[in-house]
């Protein structure tokens, strides 16, 4: 089983930057990609970003340019870097990987993007 913390959120002005991290223990050697998604007020939640191993990204069309994930293997860890942030970036951003067929998610961090 994994355990994943996020952290990093807040409120920011649009255009603002925002950098979340993920914190991933337990059997972490299973681990492979790890991905971001988000969940805005009274919609679905929606993948933003995965990263592989080996350290391959993929983005959702409405971030590409403006948000980075990286990750440390040392670490454990995997970062979202979200620059020129909107509105409609606004939700809670949550953490998740596949292991053993097995979701699993963190409790999310809340992104706000308001003036």
């Amino acid at each position: 089983q994994v355990q994943l913390v996020e952290s990093g959120g807040g409120l920011v002005q649009p255009g603002g930057s925002l950098r979340l991290s993920c914190a991933a223990s337990g059997s972490i050697f299973s681990i492979n990609a790890i991905d971001w998604y988000r969940q805005a007020p009274g919609k679905q939640r929606e993948l933003v970003a995965i990263i592989t191993s080996g350290g391959s990204s993929y983005y959702a069309d409405s971030v590409k340019g403006r948000f980075t994930i990286s990750r440390d293997n040392a670490k454990n860890t995997v970062d979202l870097q979200m620059n020129s942030l909107k509105p409609e970036d606004t939700g809670v951003y949550y953490c998740h990987t596949i292991v053993a067929h097995m979701n699993n998610w963190g409790k999310g961090t809340l992104v706000t993007v308001s003036s």
